[in-house]
């Protein structure tokens, strides 16, 4: 079977671990979640180490994109960001959002800044589309600055990662909580602590109101 993306078969007993067939190493299954990330963040990247940005973000400062940036999944270190939606630029529509990323083949990093300047959002390792039922993978992760930033990924609990709607975006579920819901506006969301990703809610307020968003492709 596979995790995270890796060939891998699934030895019994305590601790589980598993035996990936592609690098022919056996490594505990917490080992394979933190191989998720590429780099150290414990050291600070240097302004040219920095992604480069296709346009200015209006939400999104250096100390975030560096914080952001050593956290994404090794198959998107050394690509450009590149912004494909933005609600200051295109409007606050979910519908324009959806068809702004209808030719990406990439996966997407939301940001989103509630009207109490809190900034948080998700990696989605595909782009939002309509969907019938949930889509994505185990690099799929939530976060939020506070003003450190706090990363939630995958628990393994469930595969809720992403569920497109034509009418609302959510992303984690289970239990009938929500890690994260937005309206078809862009004006609402909603977030709670789910099952996907065990996350504390990514807002100040568990129901904000959304002063714009952003969407970052890497090509």
């Amino acid at each position: 079977w596979e995790f995270l993306g890796q060939r891998c078969l699934c030895v019994t007993g305590f601790p589980l671990i598993l035996i990936c067939l592609f690098h022919s190493k056996i490594i505990t299954i917490d080992e394979a979640k933190r191989r998720q990330s590429f780099g150290s963040c414990d050291g600070d990247l240097s302004m040219d180490a920095l992604p480069m940005l296709s346009d200015t973000s209006d939400l999104l400062q250096d100390t975030h994109i560096e914080k952001l940036a050593c956290r994404l999944p090794a198959r998107v270190q050394g690509y450009h960001w590149r912004l494909a939606y933005s609600t200051v630029k295109h409007g606050t529509s979910l519908k324009t959002l959806y068809r702004s990323l209808v030719d990406v083949d990439s996966p997407v990093l939301l940001v989103i800044k509630d009207m109490d300047n809190q900034i948080f959002g998700a990696f989605s390792t595909h782009p939002f589309r309509v969907s019938e039922h949930c889509y994505g993978t185990g690099e799929t992760f939530l976060y939020s600055f506070c003003p450190e930033i706090k990363v939630y990924r995958w628990t393994g609990e469930n595969s809720y990662f992403v569920k497109g709607n034509t009418d609302s975006l959510q992303m984690g579920g289970g239990g009938g909580q929500l890690g994260l819901w937005l309206d078809a506006e862009l004006y609402r969301g909603t977030t709670t602590k789910c099952a996907t990703f065990n996350n504390q809610p990514l807002s100040t307020q568990q129901d904000f109101n959304i002063h714009s968003l952003e969407v970052w492709t890497f090509e």
